[in-house]
């Protein structure tokens, strides 16, 4: 996997906005879509907060209907391999983060499609298979205001190994989160190998309270339930928009994935397939995203998350297959003891 390395910040010294991008939907395309049934099915790990809004302004453009599946980074892997491999795929695109899409592609799932609307995002974060990086979730610890004391606000990783905060914090189940997995196994590049290996059984035995998934982490938190998460820094965002008092804890370095949208080789409506990448990957989809607070890779859009700008995002490991299920095994020992 590419490292992310400082993107915000070198995004930020760009001092002009691109032109409006050709979306690239030919009218010939379009027609060869509706051919095809008029729709387009996603499978994806996008929130249903900015897919759906995307999902709307696609159709009001194009005629075509889309149709989405939403999962975790885990959930979706698993669904697009066993339809894969059973041989009757249901998905024309597939959009998650890179550790999966790369265990996908060495099934060969997807399909080359190079999108006339890629040249709009940094070269620098494009790969040569998959097309360009199209946003980048970044792992961090948001927490709720109105749970923890101005004077009791973690300034570090090491802060959330204290006292008060055993049993308050939510975080994916570190044995089924495929996310949770890398986030706690690239640690090493924040603290050093040594105290990473100390530091995530410490922080198993304060604890804490395991979701299903980063949102679901970061809506415990929201409610008042916990009173902090590991989850996407965008859902800082999520649940500030309905109204929780939510901030986050400004580590100068944090760990994050880069995220693709690729095409099915075998997808049951291709022309729609290459109409949806068009679109997602132009400027209207990527406002809507960093609206929601999501880190998009195009020049002059950003998310409204307070001091955004000063952080330094790197990449976390990647495993295959048997690399996840050694971490499995391994943090059954440590978390679920």
């Amino acid at each position: 996997m590419k490292s992310i390395c400082t993107f915000l910040l070198a995004i930020l010294f760009l001092s002009y906005f691109t032109p409006e991008a050709t979306l690239g939907q030919s009218a010939s395309l379009i027609e060869a879509a509706k051919k095809e049934g008029s729709k387009v099915v996603v499978y994806g790990s996008l929130q249903d907060s900015s897919m759906e809004p995307i999902g709307k302004a696609f159709q009001a453009k194009t005629g075509l209907e889309p149709s989405y599946w939403r999962g975790t980074a885990t959930k979706v892997m698993e669904r697009v391999i066993a339809e894969h491999r059973a041989g009757k795929p249901l998905y024309d695109v597939i959009l998650t983060n890179d550790n999966p899409m790369e265990i996908m592609q060495k099934e060969g799932i997807f399909a080359k499609y190079d999108s006339p609307v890629a040249k709009d995002h940094p070269d620098s974060g494009t790969n040569l298979d998959m097309g360009p990086i199209y946003r980048f979730a970044i792992v961090a610890i948001v927490y709720n205001k109105s749970v923890i004391k101005l004077g009791d606000i973690p300034k570090s990783l090491d802060d959330l190994l204290k006292p008060q905060f055993r049993g308050k914090l939510a975080m994916p189940d570190p044995t089924q989160d495929t996310t949770t997995m890398r986030w706690l196994s690239s640690l090493h590049k924040l603290m050093g190998k040594e105290r990473a290996s100390n530091y995530v059984p410490e922080l198993a035995a304060t604890k804490p309270v395991f979701t299903e998934a980063l949102l679901a982490a970061a809506e415990r938190a929201s409610t008042g339930e916990v009173a902090m998460a590991i989850t996407n820094l965008s859902n800082l965002v999520t649940f500030a928009q309905k109204g929780a008092p939510m901030d986050y804890v400004r580590l100068t370095t944090m760990l994050g994935t880069n995220h693709y949208i690729v095409l099915s080789k075998r997808a049951p409506h291709t022309n729609s397939g290459k109409t949806f990448i068009d679109f997602f990957l132009g400027e209207e989809s990527m406002r809507i995203m960093a609206k929601n607070g999501e880190s998009v890779n195009r020049q002059g859009v950003y998310p409204p998350i307070p001091d955004i700008e000063k952080v330094k995002v790197i990449g976390m490991e990647d495993f295959d297959t048997n690399g996840f299920a050694e971490k499995r095994k391994e943090y059954q020992k440590i978390f679920l003891r």
